[in-house]
């Protein structure tokens, strides 16, 4: 089980009362942001793994720093590209390839979003948190979007007058970050912790040699367990915890 700091004090924004909302932002003013889709995450992984995985870490952290969990969103942006006259996002072609697997539409996405659009969206979310009184927005989540907001963080630090983090650092490289390959053995190990039972191991195919369908990192069925899942979240825990609590101390 991961470990967390016992507090049973709620953190979804979507629950709070108006007198809790007063409370948690003004005992820590961090809104936690999940970017999160509705995109293949292989035959073995939820369809919205991307928000689970994100609004459960961040629920974490809320719980153990303090700050306000917002709800997930499930549009972002990704590559594109025509294929065969067929429009195809993001896994349905990126890396097939390479695993001489075939560029198709993959069942069960449908998330995708202009650049623009996304970042549209995302302002008019600061534009509100900002109102709202948060000083420290933490975003996490599907790849192209998170790299898209660090790409325009600093703009709209500058603009909003809020400090910004994504939860990418230390440990990503070995496989022990929040979120660092596609349904491989990061992402597969991550909800085998924090949701076993949406975990369906058996779908994958028993032949190795075989690779997965839209599954991009680390083969997950050598490489992935619920221990990999505690550790990475463990780890990234301690790291944001330093960080954020030193951003508070700066306000």
């Amino acid at each position: 089980m991961v470990h967390r700091q016992e507090n049973n004090s709620k953190v979804l924004y979507e629950e709070l009362t108006p007198k809790e909302f007063r409370q948690r932002i003004a005992e820590a003013p961090i809104v936690y942001l999940p970017l999160g889709t509705i995109e293949w995450h292989g035959e073995h992984l939820p369809l919205g793994a991307d928000g689970l995985q994100s609004k459960k870490f961040l629920e974490i952290l809320a719980k153990e720093v303090g700050g306000i969990v917002l709800p997930m969103y499930f549009l972002g942006p990704d590559l594109s590209q025509v294929v065969d006259g067929k429009q195809l996002y993001g896994m349905d072609f990126y890396s097939a390839k390479e695993h001489g697997n075939p560029e198709q539409q993959l069942d069960g996405s449908a998330y995708w979003i202009s650049d623009s659009l996304f970042a549209s969206i995302v302002e008019a979310t600061l534009v509100q948190l900002k109102r709202a009184g948060f000083k420290i927005v933490v975003y996490h989540g599907h790849g192209p979007s998170t790299k898209l907001v660090k790409k325009k963080s600093a703009d709209w630090q500058k603009k909003f007058d809020i400090k910004m983090f994504n939860c990418w650092g230390e440990g990503s490289r070995e496989g022990y970050g929040i979120m660092t390959d596609h349904a491989a053995m990061n992402e597969t190990s991550l909800i085998m912790a924090m949701y076993p039972e949406l975990v369906q191991m058996e779908n994958l195919p028993s032949d190795s040699t075989k690779w997965p369908v839209g599954v991009s990192g680390n083969d997950p069925r050598e490489f992935a367990s619920p221990e990999v899942g505690i550790k990475s979240i463990n780890e990234q825990k301690e790291r944001m915890g330093k960080i954020l609590r030193k951003a508070l101390s700066e306000l």
